[in-house]
């Protein structure tokens, strides 16, 4: 009688999933090695579910830094000039284009908006750049277009967690998490997926846009700050050392282990990953934050400061972070929603300084891993979460410049990770409105990175409620004409 309560918890706890991967025939195990492309045994992926692993066929980029401008910036004052556009500022937009379209701010019939800055094209390539980003104008032939983006959403949540999850509601694994997934950690002594976030705020989408959904844990991303703590928790508590820290994890592993042979639930096998994880980011993961080590021309070029929160060196600690084999690293930068409701966000008056600082840092990023021979093999994504108008939005009678959000099109680029360099892929209307050619969802761009790192998106999927999931639901296609 007395073991009864244990044999029911056990039964309770049993799944189906857990009781293939502890069958004596292996077929969890074996059904785990195939989904992910790689001959590890089960017993080594039980044991460390962050131990490298092969994708499905050779990787043209290792390691993937995404860097999303959190409102998402205004294409047409960046990127996507349109001469016609300008040319009918202040004009009613046409009918057309507004029929039966729902805004988030725009009320009542709109006016067209051309952009006030000045425009021209760089590089052997002939890319359009607005005046005030220089320095990615001097990097135009290492860069890739894609001005024919468009997506489901209009609300910052929702695209973020779209553009993230590849599903606009909660409870999605990121897209950083399918990584570390499929991959493992390239650097046992530092998270295999790391975010940074600059501008004072978290992106709409909160830590939903690099959660784990219903992956393992172990799996998420790990929150770093450049400023004060490295991650939140990992130094040891009052009055306890380094020893004595050690002692303590190896008897809760002991513990966890016993929990893990007597129920097999998979939580207890990345509890102990992530115990053992953090005492090894004690000392690995101070060092590799400390951007103080750069020399100062490095600092300078980054526009980076010791100490401080900022995009600039959020940029260089990404550098550092793939040049220490981290797979993904996630930078949010709040602060693109140019809605022209208030001075702050005029596209006018405070966008040129908005712009200043990011395509400083962004520049020298490019150029420091093309310096390091690390951007072949480093695949960098800029993006917001949709596009802008191309209509002023005057929200509440406002003088002030701006767009509403748009999810139709807009612009991104690509650079390093084997993405063909100085291409110009889609286009959009004479308003930049609509795409006119070669559509490019955000399921599409979630299958090429994915493709970039070596999986087929279609196969990389983890079994969760009776069904298959995976990064791009039921949809994506790779866009093979950017890719070299």
């Amino acid at each position: 009688m007395s073991t009864m309560p244990v044999q029911l918890a056990q039964i309770e706890q049993t799944t189906r999933r857990h009781f293939l991967r502890e069958s004596t025939a292996g077929l969890g195990g074996v059904a785990l090695a195939s989904m992910l492309g790689t001959d590890a045994s089960a017993a080594e992926t039980r044991a460390n579910p962050l131990a490298p692993r092969k994708p499905h066929f050779p990787a043209k980029a290792k390691n993937v830094i995404y860097l999303h401008m959190a409102g998402s910036p205004p294409q047409h004052d960046m990127f996507d000039y349109k001469p016609k556009l300008v040319e009918m500022n202040g004009q009613p937009c046409p009918d057309e284009l507004t029929q039966g379209e729902r805004f988030a701010f725009i009320k009542g019939k709109p006016k067209l908006l051309g952009t006030p800055h000045k425009f021209a094209q760089y590089g052997e390539s002939g890319a359009w750049l607005s005046e005030f980003l220089p320095n990615l104008a001097k990097q135009a032939d290492d860069l890739c277009f894609v001005k024919s983006m468009y997506t489901d959403q209009f609300n910052h949540a929702p695209a973020q967690l779209l553009l993230y999850t590849g599903f606009p509601r909660q409870g999605r694994p990121s897209m950083g998490s399918w990584v570390t997934y499929g991959l493992g950690a390239g650097n046992q002594n530092l998270p295999g997926f790391v975010v940074l976030i600059s501008g004072g705020t978290a992106p709409s989408a909160g830590k939903n846009a690099w959660g784990s959904g219903f992956l393992p844990s172990v799996y998420q991303g790990v929150q770093c700050r450049s400023k004060g703590d490295p991650v939140l928790y990992v130094s040891n508590p009052d009055g306890m050392n380094r020893d004595m820290r050690k002692l303590t994890i190896d008897s809760i592993r002991q513990l966890n282990e016993l929990q893990a042979q007597q129920f097999g639930n998979p939580e207890t096998l990345t509890r102990i990953a992530q115990y053992e994880l953090a005492f090894r980011m004690q000392m690995s993961v101070p060092e590799v934050m400390d951007i103080a080590a750069e020399p100062k021309h490095v600092q300078d070029a980054y526009g980076a400061k010791p100490g401080e929160s900022s995009f600039g060196n959020n940029c260089l600690l990404a550098r550092r972070l793939v040049e220490k084999g981290v797979r993904f690293v996630q930078l949010f930068d709040w602060g693109w929603d140019f809605h022209g409701n208030s001075k702050g966000n005029d596209i006018h008056v405070s966008l040129p300084g908005r712009c200043q600082p990011m395509d400083k840092a962004v520049g020298a990023l490019i150029n420091d891993l093309k310096q390091r021979g690390l951007l072949d093999e480093t695949l960098i994504v800029w993006s917001g979460e949709f596009g802008r108008t191309p209509l002023n939005e005057e929200r509440n009678g406002s003088k002030f410049l701006g767009r509403d959000h748009h999810p139709h099109c807009f612009t991104i680029f690509m650079a390093g990770g084997g993405i063909k360099a100085g291409t110009t892929y889609g286009a959009t209307d004479e308003f930049g409105y609509f795409v006119t050619e070669n559509k490019v969802h955000v399921h599409d761009l979630q299958a090429t990175i994915m493709n970039q790192i070596g999986f087929d998106h279609t196969k990389l999927s983890y079994r969760f409620q009776g069904r298959d999931y995976r990064l791009t639901d039921v949809h994506g296609e790779v866009v093979n004409d950017i890719l070299a």
